[in-house]
């Protein structure tokens, strides 16, 4: 029951509403700034403003960061956990082929939970002013490459040709976001067998390009 103070809604509608009673999170603090850097630059990310854009004082702030700078390193963190990590775990899954293992990489950039574009692009855009962030975009590019490379090397590939595969695939695959290429899911995915034929050099394996398909249908995104 509500007496009277505004509601709060945090940013994932199956969670409660933030009362006024209800102390505001540290994830509330992060998504909040998460989706200022995202659709404004990280010029934007300030304690007042999100604490504004909240309705809440920002002393909370304090209890779960230090400062500004703090709290722009919870964001790179939360970049690297989400976005790296998940790259390398997909191309890490066990897969039965190449068209599997490539299937298992595709699913990072088909499902939001799995990989943040926008976090990724809005982090990269901060970067082109901050050498030493550039710094750390680029230990992650070739940490995403050495898994995706490693994921064609287990497959066979020699190691030059399984290098340039994975440039190939890695490359073009942050491309079609920086484009914004903007078509129907279901045109995209049509694609899938000639694309997985480019990628890899090799026919590909029906079953797997089928189980890929019924994975991104169960996910509603088609």
């Amino acid at each position: 029951m509500n007496d009277g103070t505004p509601l709060l809604h945090r940013d994932d509608p199956s969670r409660d509403p933030l009362g006024g009673h209800v102390k505001v999170t540290r994830e509330d603090w992060l998504a909040q700034a998460r989706d200022t850097l995202v659709r404004d630059g990280v010029a934007q990310v300030k304690v007042l403003a999100l604490a504004s854009r909240m309705e809440v004082s920002r002393s909370s702030f304090y209890w779960y960061f230090r400062n500004r700078d703090d709290l722009l390193q919870a964001l790179l963190e939360e970049w690297e956990a989400r976005n790296t990590a998940s790259i390398a775990t997909q191309c890490a899954r066990p897969a039965s082929n190449i068209t599997e293992g490539v299937c298992n990489f595709f699913l990072c950039f088909v499902d939001g939970a799995r990989f943040d574009s926008g976090l990724d692009f809005a982090v990269r855009e901060w970067a082109r002013r901050d050498e030493v962030l550039r710094a750390r975009v680029d230990a992650a590019d070739a940490a995403r490459l050495k898994a995706v490379t490693a994921m064609f090397a287990a497959h066979g590939f020699d190691p030059r040709e399984a290098d340039a595969r994975a440039r190939i695939l890695y490359f073009m695959q942050l491309g079609y976001h920086a484009l914004d290429v903007r078509e129907p899911i279901a045109e995209r995915l049509d694609r899938i067998g000639p694309y997985l034929k480019g990628f890899t050099g090799q026919e590909p394996d029906a079953m797997a390009m089928r189980r890929f398909l019924d994975t991104v249908d169960s996910l509603g995104i088609a």
